[in-house]
């Protein structure tokens, strides 16, 4: 369990990976500043002008660590892979099933209760830290909407009109997510989401947690050899991890946009570490990037009573649990994928 929650973030420019025996060694400037042994490795995750040893690279997919390759602000742009893991008869079940329009709406289904639930319990949460102030009334709306919402997709058909009560779900969330930020409102707000770039701080921040949030689903797909390309509720697309955004969906708002919340509202970022490019997009500068990094991971050592398997389990395992769930009810082994609910 530990090796699964351990993430090598390399955010120094310039900084080289290399192979030191069975290790990964970050240089910068010839001098080796760091070095971890791989079986203490889940993945690697490199931002900016950072390079990697193709003897480095072997180790990490001989070990079936995941090396992703991101810009300086987080812009996911490339995957290293070692030979593909796992049973191909799950991978090729997993085909069969998404050209199933009923076992497609099965997991879309699944997913969608999952995310609008913990919407949900988001928006609930911060209704009953503002009892008395701004926004609460709202708030209060926002989750009768979302309850309601629950109850149709429970009772939808098709994967179209599963989309659909998705897509009204993150409406109605979005719309009261302003309410739920505590900082003054010339740093931090939330007027709709906005990506590729992101137009605010608010906006930069959720993409940012977003971006490592997806990292970790699709390794743990890959873990259990899944496909991440081929998903249930977001549609093929070339070079888009269809499954991983599926799984992110039902755990955005209980890792990451959790997450964002606290960092904002308990001041640990500050408005003073966004800066606004030429482009009009708003990226984080290195100290701000860092604090995130950290606490994105302590929110991963965290430990949480898993709903299906009513045991304690760090944060950072869910995503390998559910990964896991998905690959027995694609198998057989389960009547149903459980989905993440959070309370």
């Amino acid at each position: 369990m530990k090796q699964l929650l351990n993430t090598l973030y390399v955010t120094t420019q310039g900084a080289y990976l290399t192979r030191d025996g069975e290790a990964v060694a970050v240089r910068v400037e010839q001098e080796t500043r760091l070095r971890v042994p791989i079986h203490t490795l889940s993945s690697v995750v490199c931002f900016g002008q950072v390079s990697c040893s193709p003897f480095a690279m072997n180790l990490c997919a001989e070990n079936g660590v995941a090396l992703a390759f991101l810009t300086e602000n987080g812009q996911f742009l490339a995957r290293v892979q070692g030979p593909v893991s796992g049973n191909v008869l799950l991978r090729r079940e997993q085909y069969r099933w998404a050209d199933q329009p009923e076992r497609t709406a099965a997991v879309a289904r699944a997913v969608t209760l999952g995310k609008i639930a913990n919407c949900r319990t988001v928006v609930l949460r911060g209704q009953r830290e503002r009892s008395d102030g701004d926004g609460a009334a709202e708030l209060g709306k926002a989750a009768d909407r979302l309850g309601r919402l629950v109850d149709s997709v429970t009772k939808a058909s098709g994967v179209d009109e599963i989309r659909g009560h998705e897509g009204d779900g993150a409406r109605v969330y979005f719309g009261v997510f302003d309410h739920l930020m505590t900082a003054p409102k010339e740093e931090f707000f939330f007027h709709g989401r906005n990506r590729r770039p992101p137009l605010d701080n608010m906006n930069a921040l959720l993409s940012f947690v977003y971006t490592l949030l997806t990292h970790d689903v699709t390794a743990a797909l890959e873990g259990v050899g899944l496909d991440p390309a081929v998903g249930f509720l977001h549609r093929d697309r070339p070079g888009r991890p269809g499954l991983g955004l599926d799984l992110v969906e039902e755990l955005r708002p209980v890792i990451g946009d959790r997450l964002a919340l606290s960092l904002v509202n308990r001041r640990q970022v500050q408005g003073s570490g966004f800066r606004r490019t030429e482009s009009g997009g708003v990226v984080m500068d290195d100290a701000t990037r860092k604090e995130v990094l950290v606490a994105y991971q302590k929110r991963k050592q965290e430990e949480i009573q898993h709903p299906f398997l009513q045991e304690r389990v760090a944060f950072g395992l869910v995503p390998h649990i559910q990964a896991l769930l998905l690959a027995r009810f694609v198998r057989g082994d389960l009547d149903g994928y459980p989905s993440f609910v959070w309370r």
